[in-house]
């Protein structure tokens, strides 16, 4: 029996019968009491509930509607069993005849006072089980030692489909099943003769149009002492209606309420047998991912988008009936479908064509033609000894893949794609770490002047010192800390580093000391403390702001709210540049100029590489106008990945200011840095 708190069954018995007590007991001391016999009845079985009735009576609770109130109470509020229900009432009812019994001592006037007393209480026990009898939900059975039925309950009746007068008619033995009948004469004829009170077995009945339903019975033998013939009460639960509603949870909760599709926890179970030694020899596991699914909910409700739900899992079980694959719903806008034994994977990628064919015509839904597009991860595997958590994992990294690289598309699993990625992943979630031991350093990327070679600049560089990588630049780990927001410790780690170190460059040269330049990540322009926080670390170091400007990739700028644009502005007011990085030519305009004080344009490689020996003509062509136009600013321009000396000739007479890149030099430690500057 499931281990159940005795206190609130105690008190709530205590409130049903409090007022029906002749006993002078508190409250406190009831409820006490009554909790004793709630324990004794959730870890006993009949006989302790037999010694409860009995001690009920000790303790004088033998008022007309206690022990009915108990009954009904007990039965609502605890896992009792209809066995333990009637073996308390038999023990009350026993524990009032014995208390009879032993004041025949005291005189006659006081003996045949409590022998009334004693009969009516008798009869208020009978009354009690009476209806008790009548208004249980379980079938009772009332029957001889012979088996010939002396009275049943509504609950019965309704259980095998009978009328009282025909059971009434019929031996008990008649209603159990043929097969089962000889077992339960036997077990019957067993309790008669031993001591014991009572049996339970599981039977099978048959109703009265011939199914057959299985049952849990609880049979008890009642003795009486002034040599009335014992008899038989047998309480009878239908097991066949237990099982099938655990049949009817264990369906729902293997299966997609919205769709009607199994849900991820049997798409799991398909999985590990798909994996084990008796699985096929090799599988395809698709995922499909909707596209832009929250897109569609926020726009038209979450109607709307379980309608979609229901049009993509339709066109998928047309697409992979029962006899091609199994298909379910793995998540919120994720479908899983597991095909065994698949002829090979390019006639898997031709269903997945057909499936997406399919939803090319628009879903109209209340007026709206919704589109629908997917993400397609597609994972071919040798099924034996394969493990299930990896092949989705697997799964859900390809449909990233289809994703990243555009959407309403399918990507097929590539391990060693998937092993570069991972290491990447794992490189930037070490960086917390990294920091912790100082793993990493700032190196400096020298800007020359094209007119005279001098420095004009310093762009910091975030190096990591990996101790099993060694050295690795910024392009191996930046990319995934910003996936994973591990970009803001590490800018704001290489900001105060380098304006520390810059500062004290800025005491030995004064005048002379370049500028310092950085990146700053969008993230990090999305923060609503820049201001202050670039403020607090130029405080720290001593740095002067007009020796800081910052690096702003050309798209920045269009991804910021007005708020954080107008912190950039202040920040420029404070005398901090901002630089626009990476600037090619493909989609700058001057409307994207404007939003911010620009104090420099920085240019990409490939401006550079155009006046190359080995350029197109369309390369320099396209350099030259974007040069002229930028001219057209009045901001400096700079100039990176600059390899040659005709290419710095050229970007100087077309107006370039400053340069960096392998003709000039290389990234610079901070001691080689003071060699250069203070030599």
């Amino acid at each position: 029996m499931d281990m159940v708190d005795s206190r609130e069954p105690a008190v709530r018995w205590a409130a049903a019968i409090s007022s029906t007590l002749v006993a002078n007991l508190t409250r406190e001391k009831l409820e006490q009491l009554l909790g004793e016999y709630v324990e004794q009845l959730l870890s006993g079985g009949v006989r302790e509930a037999r010694r409860i009735g009995r001690s009920m009576v000790e303790h004088n609770f033998t008022a007309s509607a206690t022990l009915e109130l108990s009954l009904t109470t007990l039965s609502e509020h605890t896992p009792t069993t209809p066995a333990q229900l009637a073996a308390l009432a038999a023990g009350y009812a026993e524990g009032l005849r014995d208390r009879t019994l032993s004041q025949q001592e005291l005189s006659r006037t006081a003996a045949i006072t409590t022998m009334r007393r004693a009969e009516a209480a008798v009869r208020a026990s009978e009354a009690k089980f009476r209806a008790i009898f009548e208004s249980s939900a379980f079938g009772i059975i009332v029957s001889d030692l012979k088996g010939d039925v002396i009275d049943v309950n509504e609950a019965l009746l309704a259980m095998l489909d009978y009328k009282h007068d025909d059971v009434r008619t019929m031996s008990g033995r008649d209603l159990v099943h043929p097969d089962d009948r000889a077992g339960l004469r036997e077990l019957t004829k067993q309790l008669i003769a031993s001591e014991h009170d009572n049996i339970r077995v599981e039977k099978r009945m048959v109703r009265s149009d011939g199914e057959t339903i299985q049952t849990h019975m609880a049979i008890s033998v009642v003795r009486e002492e002034d040599g009335t013939p014992p008899y038989l009460v047998t309480m009878i639960e239908n097991m066949s209606e237990m099982r099938a509603l655990q049949t009817e949870l264990v369906r729902q909760s293997l299966n997609d309420v919205q769709t009607g599709l199994p849900n991820r926890a049997q798409f799991l179970g398909w999985l590990e047998g798909a994996v084990g030694s008796k699985g096929p020899e090799s599988l395809v596991l698709v995922q499909v991912d909707i596209d832009g699914f929250r897109g569609i909910n926020d726009a038209f409700g979450h109607e709307t988008g379980n309608r979609v739900l229901m049009h993509v899992a339709t066109q998928l079980r047309t697409v992979f009936p029962e006899e091609v694959a199994k298909v379910a719903r793995i998540g919120e806008d994720e479908f899983g479908v597991l095909i065994r034994d698949p002829r090979d994977t390019p006639s898997v990628i031709g269903l997945i064509d057909e499936f997406t064919a399919l939803l090319e015509e628009p879903t109209w839904i209340d007026g709206h033609g919704v589109g629908v597009t997917t993400s397609v991860g597609i994972v071919p595997r040798a099924a034996r000894g394969g493990d299930a958590a990896d092949l989705l994992r697997a799964a859900d990294v390809t449909v990233a893949w289809a994703k990243r690289d555009g959407k309403a598309q399918w990507a097929l699993y590539d391990r060693e794609r998937d092993q570069r990625d991972r290491e990447r992943f794992a490189l930037a979630a070490s960086i917390p770490g990294a920091l912790e031991e100082d793993q990493f350093r700032i190196d400096y990327l020298p800007v020359h002047s094209l007119a005279d070679s001098s420095v004009l600049a310093l762009e910091a560089k975030i190096v990591w010192d990996h101790p099993s990588r060694g050295v690795l630049c910024p392009e191996m780990f930046l990319g995934q800390a910003v996936g994973n927001g591990m970009i803001v410790r590490l800018a704001r780690w290489a900001l105060e580093e380098a304006c520390a170190q810059m500062s004290s460059w800025h005491e030995a040269l004064g005048s002379r000391t370049p500028e310092l330049t950085i990146d700053l990540p969008l993230r990090l322009c999305q923060e609503p403390e820049l201001v202050a926080e670039v403020v607090r670390v130029l405080e720290r170091t001593g740095l002067p702001a007009s020796l800081l400007r910052f690096e702003l990739h050309e798209h920045v700028p269009t991804s910021l709210n007005d708020d954080q644009l107008e912190e950039l502005t202040i920040l420029t007011e404070h005398g901090v540049g901002l630089v626009v990085d990476q600037v090619s030519g493909g989609n700058v305009g001057v409307g994207r100029l404007r939003v911010l004080p620009w104090s420099g344009l920085k240019f990409n490689s490939a401006v550079a590489h155009a006046f190359s020996a080995d350029a197109l003509r369309m390369e320099e062509t396209a350099a030259v106008a974007l040069l002229r136009w930028a001219v057209m600013l009045r901001l400096p321009l700079y100039a990176d990945g600059v390899r040659t000396a005709a290419e710095a000739s050229r970007l100087a007479e077309l107006g370039v200011t400053g340069a960096q890149g392998p003709h000039f030099s290389h990234a610079l430690s901070a001691a080689e840095v003071s060699a250069l500057l203070l030599s």
